[in-house]
């Protein structure tokens, strides 16, 4: 799959495509929907699929404060973008330039002489230019003289009627809720990234850490997790690990700090991605190391059987 950025017109081989144009962060069972809209659309008529997404996130320019929030990665997008059947993820960058154009603007330059698609699908709710003054409708007014068809998807809810967002999820993990997160997402949230050396407290208690910064992810709620490591190589492995600050340890840091079962490899400098399976409990302070050293061998205890029962999702 070919990754594009917005800076210039895309490869021949791939205009006249059906786009699916949003956000995608997160890539849940409604951004799914949308995309497998485009893809049906595209082997219908023969056409490939580009899926056009926004990095950073709009949010992050107009509150540029905000806690992180993010759910995927760009890479995390691109693998799922492309399992999902997608021959291109084009990148917009989302700056003050892009967010003053108006919606013809977007339309003309962003879509008609950028990429020159056949067709663009995007959800019900999905919002573009300046002020959010492109809807859906308005996307296809715009569109039509351009020779550019649009088909809109809606909302897509949970066999028990509950709407699918972004923000449900992020609340769901907030609230260490992992199996709504992962029905929302049809996979567990995982967190990429390099793993870095620590202060190697782990090893001397006889759970080696591979430690990794929580960068522009969400923040979960802070606690013990069963979880599952996904090395480069493809290997899966089974762990528990410690998000948050470490308040037995002086001074406090944040981290995700997961221990793989029956595993003794060195992952440094290693880019790896962690599903957060099921939160055991949430963080605590200990009274020396032979209580915390106690309390993490029935947190294993209990992620090795969570595990057992939990079936891989890639």
């Amino acid at each position: 799959m070919q990754r594009l950025g917005s800076g210039g017109a895309v490869p021949a081989e791939i205009r006249g495509a059906i786009v699916a144009l949003g956000n995608f962060d997160g890539f849940h069972l409604g951004h799914q929907a949308v995309v497998g809209r485009a893809v049906d659309w595209a082997r219908a008529e023969g056409r490939p699929v580009i899926v056009a997404t926004f990095d950073p996130h709009p949010m992050r320019l107009f509150r540029p404060d905000a806690p992180p929030f993010r759910l995927t990665s760009l890479d995390q997008r691109e693998h799922l973008f492309a399992r999902a059947g997608a021959d291109a993820m084009l990148v917009f960058q989302f700056d003050e330039a892009l967010a003053a154009l108006t919606p013809e603007e977007f339309v003309a330059e962003m879509l008609h002489k950028r990429i020159g698609p056949a067709g663009v699908v995007t959800g019900e709710d999905f919002t573009f230019a300046k002020d959010k003054a492109g809807t859906t409708a308005r996307l296809a007014e715009i569109g039509a003289p351009l020779d550019i068809a649009t088909q809109v998807v809606g909302a897509v809810s949970t066999p028990e009627g509950q709407p699918v967002s972004s923000s449900r999820i992020r609340a769901a993990l907030q609230a260490g809720d992992c199996p709504t997160a992962t029905r929302l997402l049809t996979r567990p949230f995982a967190i990429e990234g390099i793993v870095q050396h620590g202060d190697k407290v782990g090893r001397t208690i006889g759970y080696p850490t591979a430690n990794i910064d929580m960068g522009k992810y969400l923040r979960p709620a802070y606690g013990i997790y069963a979880v599952r490591g996904l090395l480069p190589d493809g290997r899966v492995l089974d762990g528990a690990a410690n998000l948050g600050i470490r308040p037995t340890f002086d001074p406090p840091k944040e981290l995700l700090e997961p221990y793989f079962l029956d595993f003794s490899e060195s992952l440094y400098d290693q880019c790896i991605e962690v599903q957060l399976i099921e939160r055991l409990r949430p963080e605590a302070k200990f009274d020396g190391l032979d209580a915390l050293v106690a309390q993490m061998d029935q947190d294993i205890a209990r992620a090795r059987q969570i595990l057992a029962a939990t079936p891989h999702v890639a």
